[in-house]
């Protein structure tokens, strides 16, 4: 037995020598990010944010891939099969926190296949509709929804993302029935409110508030406990009808387990470099987002306090992936 030992000894003690040696190289070629998310979506533009930043200050190209579909768990699958070396990084949101729970057949595990790099940023949401829907606010909405059990829908960038726990947890809180319709992307959810195919979404303020600005579709409320600088004659859910009526949408990066720890912490050091620059803070201001900035170790717990959120609602209120 103690040859073994010693061997497996050996083994740690070689594997932990190469992390520091791993930083010090890294990054030596391209770096992939991976979104499974549609182009055009937040988790999409704060990527491309984030891969400039890195490419500039490592002196690599840090390149983002689009791989949406099913809410997420495709692309996501994707990373949990690459390669635990800094090579391959997932752009995550609280869709994978959700999906825990909402979807147990999933290719991975989230605490058990990736390893928390660092969030990025949140911001709220805000409800819209069609401008052909009679309802001028949110209290007329509902009272329509009421009266239409079944007949309206909402849609969603698939199964678990924000914007179908948003729509969820207002079905709960009004009491209503409106249906779910999920889509490949955010981008698409998008096009098919505006375009009056869909009656009502959920959608972050930062890419749904010009829309709103344009008369293509009408606020009724944004998510958040106070209001969005960004709409700011738009009321909060919680003002308009629904008190207590909180969600928001986040962004965060993961990479593979076993990536080495030199690694994750030099990629934490370089986004929270990027997050807390003044100009960063700024301009994300403007698109109604706001910076967070933790370690490895923070965003490990802040992760698995969300799953744990999001599986008593789900949980409580009966939430389906469909």
């Amino acid at each position: 037995m103690l040859p073994v030992r010693k061997l497996v000894l050996a083994v740690v003690a070689a594997t932990a020598c190469l992390s520091p040696a791993a930083a010090q190289d890294y990054p030596s070629r391209s770096v992939k990010i991976i979104v499974p998310f549609g182009a055009g979506g937040p988790a999409d533009v704060y990527a491309r944010f984030l891969g400039a930043h890195l490419q500039d200050a490592l002196k690599q190209s840090f390149v983002v891939e689009n791989r949406p579909g099913a809410g997420a768990i495709i692309g996501t699958g994707e990373v949990a099969k690459s390669a635990p070396d800094g090579y391959t990084l997932l752009m995550m949101s609280n869709t994978h926190t959700v999906n825990e729970t909402l979807i147990a057949s999933k290719p991975f595990n989230l605490m058990r296949d990736f390893v928390p790099v660092a969030p990025v940023n949140y911001s709220d949401l805000v409800m819209v509709v069609h401008p052909s829907v009679p309802a001028k606010d949110l209290k007329e909405f509902i009272t329509l929804l009421k009266s239409k059990p079944g007949d309206l829908n909402y849609a969603s960038s698939g199964p678990g993302t924000p914007y179908h726990m948003a729509g969820e947890l207002f079905k709960a809180m009004s009491e209503t029935n409106i249906v779910h319709v999920p889509h490949r992307g955010s981008g698409e959810a998008r096009n098919n409110t505006i375009g009056g195919h869909v009656q009502m979404m959920f959608d972050a303020v930062t890419t749904m508030a010009e829309n709103v600005k344009a008369g293509q579709v009408r606020a009724l409320g944004t998510s958040g406990a106070v209001r969005s600088a960004v709409l700011p004659d738009v009321p909060t859910i919680g003002e308009a009808g629904l008190p207590g009526y909180d969600a928001t949408i986040w962004l965060g990066v993961m990479a593979p387990a076993g990536t080495p720890k030199a690694i994750v912490d030099q990629l934490n050091a370089e986004i929270n470099k990027a997050l807390s620059k003044a100009e960063t803070k700024a301009a994300w201001a403007k698109q109604g987002a706001a910076p967070i900035i933790m370690t490895p170790a923070e965003f490990d717990k802040y992760l698995r306090g969300d799953i744990d959120k999001w599986a008593k609602l789900i949980q409580t209120a009966g939430i389906k992936a469909q």
